[in-house]
């Protein structure tokens, strides 16, 4: 005790030190790791510059949006999903490698440019797209200046004014671009000499005589590749296997989920069950929201938008009809004919649009809607209050025309009061986007419309099938180990599929079109060999899977690659052995038709062929056959030469000049076009190659 006593205040302080000295060791430790794993916000770099994960995303949103759009789909699957991203990445690439190019080189657009590009005399077709009048196909210079006068004054913060100012930047962008590529392009030049050769190449024709031994003529099995053999081939073509991004190889035993057949039949026995009710059920829209899985609003459809088994008995049908149970898009269905009548074909309408959120409320927004409506009807024109009270800009530039459309163009409840009402109506009805009051101006056609009430169930497993299929996957899991998973799986009769050459951003698999998380334990948890730790559940499927190969980014090993080049090795071989015989039927030979006999082939003529389409008739492109043809001198026997589709020898007959060419220019434009047609494609990857790129979207998607 007296010796803590006298040594209390060293050991307090020693003890102190060594708490803080752990403290930060294990913050150090802490914010290593949190460095060597990389930016937590980092997608990737580009030349040093991150791209940063909320960048990328809003890109790929956007993308997204505009696919659907175009296509017309309301939902896309992991493979458009898998472009769509991969999309995006090249064009975040892209732009910051020209970015650093344009400033390289100091490429700006100037104010008159900018000016020219909004309201002078090239105007961007991009803004003139929402400035063309529908009637004539021109550009509305009355409404682009008055547009152009509002954006003066709005406010910085208005939303609008900023997606202005977005468009006017990236117009500014691509007149940068633009620039850049027409100072590469313009450097492109084609000579006479270049333009001789091409005329020739496409235009002398050349007859001569060809013997063959295909490589098929030798059987696989019957050819021994050694060690030497593949050694050779890669030290060879070493250069082909730079891999540009890290990829990994798995097997897996996938353990069907899927609806068996007694799930299926008691769907279908729950949606017969509803039948009786919707027959008699006097509101079928409530009765749809509450029983059906779509609760999509009823709404109107001519022939030919309906389902096809719906479609061809519904506009024959009374009203109270009820059809089904059927399948369509993986649910049992029964539809309903609520109503049949015969409508407008489309409709010409303008409206003004009052957001909720703006007027404080739905309640406010209708009563705003009933002011103006009262005004409309006291004289006050319907176009001056469009264009100052819509929401909806764009329609409130024109007065709050929409022109004309037809069935499903327009939100259901818009929809029923357009078609339903009259030319002069002014009706007001709410949206997901808030109240409208509608002016119908015109309807056009005639034709029979008929509203139909669906009430869907999705095809889906019962617990029982999940359950089974779940214990069968974990049963398998803690049977196998990383050392006899292939022969475990055969043992207990599971077929075992392979996914090779699998990437980072990978969001299908063969048989897995929801495999993204597989895909990511595979980068972020495993290491070569590694079991899965858990069962995957990937859509209807439970998986084990297995790693089994991880190719790092860089130029592969022989051992990455053996397995890629075998066909190519084996032929290799062959050509060895082809060639030998073919060397010995040369010995003494003094005409092609020796060298066939002595072979054991046949001699074959062929002519009209030219260099620049370099097929032999009946086989197939052999590039070094042709080459060796169009080098040599007439009667004169070749080498044996290894073809792609076996091996050759060749005796040129003579060469059919073609009439002089006196004028190169046609030539050189062909040529020219073709060149600058491939530049900026080659253009981009030469920059990415040294740009950099380093890739980390696998750990965040």
């Amino acid at each position: 005790m007296s010796f803590l006593r006298e040594r209390m205040g060293t050991i307090l302080v020693v003890i102190i030190g060594v708490a803080l000295f752990a403290f930060i060791a294990g913050e150090v430790i802490t914010y290593g790791r949190s460095f060597m794993s990389g930016d937590r916000n980092t997608l990737g770099e580009v030349a040093g510059e991150k791209i940063a994960y909320e960048q990328y995303m809003d890109k790929v949103k956007q993308n997204t949006e505009m696919f659907m759009q175009q296509s017309g789909q309301s939902s896309i699957t992991p493979q458009i999903t898998d472009y769509v991203q991969e999309n995006s990445w090249n064009q975040a690439v892209g732009q910051i490698i020209l970015k650093k190019e344009l400033e390289k080189l100091a490429i700006v657009v100037g104010t008159d440019e900018t000016k020219s590009m909004v309201s002078g005399n090239n105007v961007s077709p991009q803004i003139a797209q929402y400035f063309t009048d529908q009637k004539t196909g021109q550009l509305n210079r009355q409404a682009l200046n008055n547009f152009l006068s509002q954006m003066q004054s709005a406010k910085p913060n208005d939303p609008m004014i900023q997606q202005w100012n977005a468009l006017v930047a990236s117009l500014i962008e691509g007149k940068r671009s633009e620039k850049y590529f027409s100072l590469v392009s313009n450097g492109l030049y084609v000579n006479s000499l270049e333009a001789q050769d091409s005329y020739e190449a496409k235009n002398k024709l050349a007859k001569f005589t060809y013997v063959e031994l295909p490589y098929s003529s030798l059987a696989d099995n019957k050819v021994n590749i050694t060690d030497n053999d593949y050694q050779a081939y890669y030290d060879e073509h070493k250069g082909q296997f730079k891999n540009t991004q890290e990829l990994r190889s798995f097997e897996y035993v996938s353990f069907n989920a899927s609806p068996s057949k007694e799930d299926t039949a008691a769907i279908k026995t729950q949606v017969e069950k509803l039948i009786p009710e919707f027959k008699a059920s006097t509101n079928d829209s409530l009765f749809v929201q509450v029983n059906s899985e779509d609760k999509a609003p009823l709404a109107y459809q001519r022939k030919g938008q309906l389902e096809p088994q719906l479609d061809s008995v519904m506009f024959t049908a009374a009203p109270g009809f009820v059809y089904g149970p059927y399948v369509a898009n993986g649910s049992y269905r029964i539809a309903k004919l609520v109503d049949s009548r015969v409508g407008p074909d489309s409709v010409s309408a303008r409206h003004i649009l009052i957001s909720a959120a703006t007027a404080g409320g739905i309640d406010k927004a209708r009563a705003n809607a009933d002011s103006l409506k009262k005004l409309i009807e006291g004289g006050r024109p319907f176009a001056e209050l469009a264009k100052n009270f819509s929401e909806d800009k764009q329609s409130g530039e024109k007065g709050g025309d929409l022109g004309t459309f037809g069935r499903g163009a327009m939100v259901p409840s818009f929809e029923e009061a357009a078609f339903n009402g009259k030319a002069g109506d002014l009706k007001i009805v709410e949206s997901q986007f808030g109240v409208h009051l509608i002016n119908v101006l015109s309807q056009k056609g005639s034709s029979k419309v008929v509203k139909v009430a669906t009430v869907d169930k999705p095809l889906v497993a019962s617990n029982k099938t999940q359950s089974g299929a779940y214990s069968k996957a974990q049963a398998f899991l803690g049977s196998v180990s990383k050392d006899n998973f292939g022969a475990e799986a055969k043992k207990q009769g599971f077929a075992v599929r392979n996914a090779d050459d699998v990437t980072g951003t990978a969001s299908a698999l063969p048989g897995l079109d929801n495999a993204r998380e597989l895909v990511k334990w595979a980068f972020n948890k495993a290491e070569k060999g590694d079991l899965v730790d858990q069962v995957y559940t990937l859509g209807d499927q439970y998986v084990v899977a297995h790693l089994t190969k991880v190719k790092e980014e860089g130029t592969l090993s022989l051992a990455d690659v053996k397995d890629q080049i075998k066909p190519e090795v084996l032929l290799q071989v062959k050509a060895k052995q082809l060639s030998s015989k073919l060397s010995s039927a040369l010995n003494g030979a003094s005409n092609i038709a020796q060298v066939a006999q002595k072979a054991g082939a046949k001699a074959v003529p062929v002519e009209n062929i030219v260099f620049a389409n370099p097929v032999i008739p009946g086989l197939s492109l052999e590039y070094k056959v042709i080459g060796t043809v169009f080098g040599m001198q007439p009667n004169k026997i070749s080498k044996p030469i290894d073809g792609s589709h076996g091996v050759y020898v060749v005796s040129l007959n003579s060469f059919q000049n073609p009439p002089a060419l006196t004028n190169t220019v046609r030539e050189k434009q062909q040529l020219s076009q073709a060149i600058t047609q491939q530049a900026t494609g080659r253009l981009i990857e030469a920059l990415k190659d040294k740009a950099n790129v380093k890739d980390y979207r696998y750990k965040f998607l």
